[in-house]
């Protein structure tokens, strides 16, 4: 037992090396990769400031760096949140997408700002207290009717849906409700500056950091609310301090990323398959590979149709959609 614990330990420190790598892969990839072509050579010399006034220099500096930095901080928020909740609800088919999460988020974002343009500068805040009520809104109605984890779902997509209506409503309302917030509504990192990334980054990377050190109370809290109580856990203390941090990951990609998609779904579930389910292993694989699944979907939808580029929330609903689907049709056989 003892060698195979030292053995699993070491696959899970070359996994999380392979991870990292390719996250640093997918940035050099998205840092000198687009519509148009800047050698690894230019972009060093923009990273490193020997170079700061030629086109391909603002290129990387203005356009790429924010993007590839943002696609990072959001595909690592969504995924660790995604995970969190899974495991709090005790649902492996919820995510902050599907459940709709990242709609109240959004729906809060665009109400604040439509309503007082100058709270954009508190856009994390908000997001985060829009995040929060959605998590609390399904845990709520799955407490108080007692329903299946698959209506809980469809529930969620329900909720999801009308909070995307009232968005659309906002915006149709107020036009001017989201400037600055490019394809907020299908999710994108078109227009994102390196100037508005600062307090979000630092919710996200707290957030990551307290989850961690919190792993050994989400491995309890997996074996059920009676076996967690009866273990000494206190509860409902410990699953709300778990919800509120994934609805501040949830809520601090939003405010940047728009409402992007299926990423707390897929990346949880594909990370299982090579870490188990042990909650440290599995929160600190979802950091690094979603950081590098965003960003890898983002460069993807920067180059294959360019000159256009398409917002990178539409190339994760085309990879996520049959992913629900196939998940949706495992569980059914009870293979989840």
């Amino acid at each position: 037992m003892k060698s195979w614990r030292i053995s699993s330990t070491r696959r899970n420190i070359l996994f999380w090396t392979g991870l990292a790598a390719l996250s640093v892969f997918a940035a050099v990839l998205s840092l000198w990769t687009g519509s148009v072509p800047v050698r690894p050579g230019q972009v060093l010399d923009a990273l490193t400031g020997a170079d700061v006034s030629s086109t391909a220099a603002r290129i990387v500096l203005y356009s790429r760096l924010p993007r590839t930095c943002a696609a990072l901080l959001a595909g690592a928020a969504l995924a660790v949140s995604g995970a969190v909740i899974q495991t709090v609800l005790c649902n492996p088919l919820a995510s902050p997408g599907i459940l709709g999460v990242n709609s109240c988020a959004g729906l809060a974002v665009a109400v604040v700002c439509a309503a007082a343009p100058a709270a954009q500068r508190f856009t994390p805040v908000i997001a985060f207290c829009g995040a929060l009520l959605g998590i609390l809104l399904v845990m709520g109605l799955s407490q108080w009717t007692g329903a299946s984890r698959t209506t809980v779902i469809l529930a969620g997509v329900a909720v999801s849906n009308l909070f995307s209506a009232g968005i659309d409503a906002v915006i149709t309302m107020v036009p001017e409700a989201l400037n600055g917030v490019s394809d907020f509504r299908i999710g994108g990192f078109n227009g994102v500056v390196m100037g508005k990334l600062g307090p979000p980054a630092g919710m996200i990377l707290l957030g990551i950091l307290i989850l961690l050190t919190m792993s050994q109370h989400l491995d309890v809290l997996a074996l059920g609310s009676d076996t967690a109580q009866s273990l000494g856990l206190s509860v409902k203390p410990v699953r709300f301090l778990l919800l509120t941090l994934a609805a501040a990951l949830a809520g601090a990609a939003v405010s940047f990323a728009g409402l992007l998609g299926f990423v707390g779904l897929i990346v949880p579930h594909t990370m299982r398959r090579f870490v188990g389910e042990n909650s440290f292993p599995l929160l600190l694989s979802c950091a690094l590979g979603g950081g590098a699944f965003v960003t890898l979907c983002d460069l993807l939808s920067r180059v294959l149709f360019a000159p256009f580029e398409l917002p990178v929330g539409i190339v994760l609903a085309f990879l996520g959609a049959p992913f629900f689907l196939w998940l949706l049709f495992r569980r059914k056989g009870g293979r989840i």
